[in-house]
């Protein structure tokens, strides 16, 4: 594997990525850390203490809090400083979406305001779209939704019945439809909606201002979780909106939409590090005072294994949520020096980084639901109590594993679009099989055994990369272009890319961290990283062999299962005495620190 410091999108599959060219979270400057704090203050003063009441459905507190935030700047992290905003890069956006992703239902809302229902101006709006809607959303004047969903148009967003009338002189277009699930629209100004013109095959988008005659917006739904954020139907009956309130190009909204769910996808990520660190800091805090046969429990061996596998898969989480949140601030720069405008470039780079934003969310919205079921295990009885942090924060965590596409969706765009991009000799993941292939009638080539800590678990990467070249390869040569309909084994290959993804994050963090770190702070990242490594392992091993015992037989399929025990070998760990050491650290602290 050669050395590339800009890998493309699903890159990392085929090519080694170095240390020293991922961002860690340990690198936030002065001034990163600073509009964190900002975000924080507000959270701990301004949330927090009102999340019972938001949760009643309280539409004027919910407007209330966004417009504070406004005032505060917190709206505009990342709109242009001509728009009023801060003009801060994507990986700052994403450590102020953390710190607000420890608000409850109020990180819904803000994440909503701030990302998709302002960014489809910002990315794909004119000048003049831009300049009339953009400061007042930074303001907070405005409170913007996004409409997209509809009863029989979710996953297949593009199917959507909404309607888009041009009136005879061109001027207006009146919207016909009705839209579900719209976070903020209860109190929401303005409106990014997806309609059909015509006999499009395509959706639209349209900016809306609610005020407008023939728009309806229904109660707030009644959910499982996330109740302080406003969740409504949003009805039109012939709204009549100037023509000049067409986004983007007519037929464009689908691609407009799906770019905006990539955006949608890392950031959701980012927002639920910030809440398995604050659930975390609860059960640490909990732990440090409940006694039980006279005891403190969090001395008791079982609380520590729980409270260090949280931290365990909360560092992978966050590790690889940086990491391709720095690959996407990279794109977007290196597309500017290339005389891209800022929009546009920033949509390219999310793009191009489709795949990672798609890993992301899946493995960030599963481990906060890992997290917080934890926490309420840590907390026994008392956890489901609703007079509990750890029981908001179970029920509001459910639903990011469907906001944004389901994860059985981002699962399959996952290995979609690597293969989608193989074809198109984006990415050649042909070559690399073949090589996998060959290897697999070769000796085996079991390593030094007084290696380098870095160097061992970097074999262990290629050849965890191996199996799902392996794998996949296969799978392409039995179903060829039925591959697509192959649902099971498209899920197991995503778990494999993700759970290596997740893995080589980890390692490149602590390897990064080793330049600087000595002695127990540096031992306790190779704690988590060795329990890491050594649990998905199994994982993916368990994933390949799953499917490779769907589509293969005889002496192909014993050979893929020799390959599968042979790539995803590894050394043995006292993972229990690791996660000791991880959680008598957090115990000391009393909150999450690494």
């Amino acid at each position: 594997m050669s050395e590339n410091k800009s890998l493309k999108g699903g890159e990392f599959l085929i090519k080694e990525t170095l240390a020293k060219d991922v961002f860690i979270p340990e690198e936030f400057n002065e001034e990163q850390r600073m509009m964190a704090q900002s975000c924080k203050d507000f959270t701990d003063t301004q949330v927090l203490p009102q999340v019972e009441q938001l949760e009643k459905h309280d539409r004027t507190l919910l407007t209330k809090l966004l417009k504070e935030a406004g005032k505060l700047g917190l709206l505009g992290i990342s709109v242009p400083e001509e728009y009023d905003g801060f003009g801060q890069n994507f990986v700052t956006s994403m450590l102020t979406v953390e710190e607000m992703g420890r608000g409850y239902s109020f990180a819904v809302a803000y994440s909503a305001h701030t990302g998709i229902g302002t960014l489809p101006i910002l990315y794909y709006g004119t000048e003049a779209q831009k300049q009339k809607y953009l400061p007042k959303l930074v303001s907070g004047e405005f409170i913007g939704a996004y409409c997209l969903t509809e009863a029989d148009a979710g996953s297949d967003a593009n199917s959507g019945k909404t309607k888009a009338v041009l009136s005879a002189d061109g001027s207006t277009y009146a919207l016909t439809g009705v839209k579900i699930w719209i976070t903020n629209g209860g109190v929401a100004d303005l409106l990014i909606v997806f309609a059909k013109i015509g006999d499009d095959k395509n959706l639209s988008a349209f900016i809306v201002e609610t005020n407008t005659a023939g728009i309806t917006i229904g109660a707030d739904e009644e959910k499982m979780g996330i109740k302080g954020s406003s969740t409504v139907q949003v009805y039109f009956d012939n709204a009549v909106i100037p023509a000049d309130n067409l986004l983007g190009e007519r037929d464009g909204g689908f691609k407009i939409a799906l770019n905006i769910l990539n955006l949608g996808r890392i950031k959701l990520s980012g927002a639920a590090v910030g809440a398995c660190k604050g659930t975390i800091d609860h059960a640490l805090h909990y732990a440090n005072e409940r006694k039980q046969f006279g005891t403190i429990i969090s001395s008791f061996g079982a609380i520590k294994w729980k409270l260090g596998e949280m931290a365990i898969r909360t560092f992978a989480s966050e590790s690889l949520t940086y990491r391709a949140s720095q690959n996407i601030d990279d794109a977007i720069r290196q597309l500017k020096d290339q005389g891209m405008d800022k929009g546009k470039a920033t949509v390219e780079g999310i793009r191009q980084y489709a795949i990672e934003a798609s890993i992301a969310k899946v493995f960030g919205s599963e481990v906060l639901d890992y997290v917080v079921d934890e926490a309420v295990q840590v907390y026994g009885g008392m956890g489901y109590s609703a007079e509990t942090p750890v029981e908001r924060a179970y029920r509001d965590s459910r639903i990011n594993r469907i906001f944004e596409g389901t994860n059985e969706i981002n699962r399959m765009v996952i290995v979609g679009e690597l293969l989608k991009r193989a074809m198109k000799g984006e990415i050649d993941l042909l070559t690399p099989a073949k090589a996998v292939g060959s290897e697999l009638m070769g000796i085996p080539d079991f390593g030094s055994v007084t290696a380098d800590y870095f160097e061992t678990k970097k074999k262990m990467v290629v050849n965890f990369k191996k199996s799902i070249l392996m794998v996949a390869g296969a799978a392409i040569q039995k179903y060829m272009d039925k591959f697509a309909e192959e649902q099971e084994i498209l899920m197991a290959l995503a778990d494999m890319i993700m759970n290596t993804y997740a893995a080589e994050s980890c390692l490149l963090r602590t390897e990064k961290l080793s330049a600087t770190l000595t002695g127990e702070k540096l031992s306790l990242f190779k704690d988590m990283t060795d329990v890491f490594f050594y649990d998905v392992a199994g994982k993916i091993n368990k994933s390949g062999v799953d499917a490779v015992n769907a589509f293969a037989a005889g002496d192909e399929q014993q050979g893929m299962l020799m390959g599968m025990k042979r790539f995803t070998k590894f050394a043995n760990v006292n993972a229990i005495a690791a996660r000791r050491r991880i959680a008598t650290h957090m115990i000391e602290e009393n909150h999450y620190p690494f």
